[in-house]
C-alpha cells in the first residue's frame, strides 16, 4: 500500500458506483440515507471523508451491506496501487 491513511476519492467513486447502480439521484439517496444531499456529492467527489456512520447509512439506503462497500473501497485503493 502506498499510503497509511484511506483515499477519499476511491471512497467518492465507490459510493457514486453504487449510486448509479440503484439508478439513484444523488436528492433520492441522500434522502433516504438522512444526509444532505450537498454532503453527498462532497463525498462523492473525494473532498469530505464520510463517517462510519455515515457510510452505514449510505449502505443501508442502497440496499447493500456496509462490508461489500468496504470491499469494494479497498479494490478500488488496491487497483490504483497497480
Amino acid at each position: 500500500m502506498k499510503n497509511d491513511t484511506l483515499d477519499p476519492v476511491a471512497v467518492g467513486r465507490v459510493i457514486f458506483r453504487c449510486r448509479k447502480w440503484r439508478r439513484l439521484s444523488q436528492e433520492v439517496l441522500s434522502g433516504l440515507a438522512d444526509i444532505g444531499r450537498t454532503h453527498l456529492s462532497a463525498i462523492e467527489r473525494g473532498e469530505r471523508r464520510p463517517t462510519l456512520d455515515t457510510l452505514y447509512k449510505l449502505s443501508k439506503a442502497l440496499g447493500v451491506n456496509m462490508s461489500d462497500i468496504v470491499y469494494e473501497i479497498e479494490r478500488e485503493i488496491d487497483n490504483a496501487d497497480k
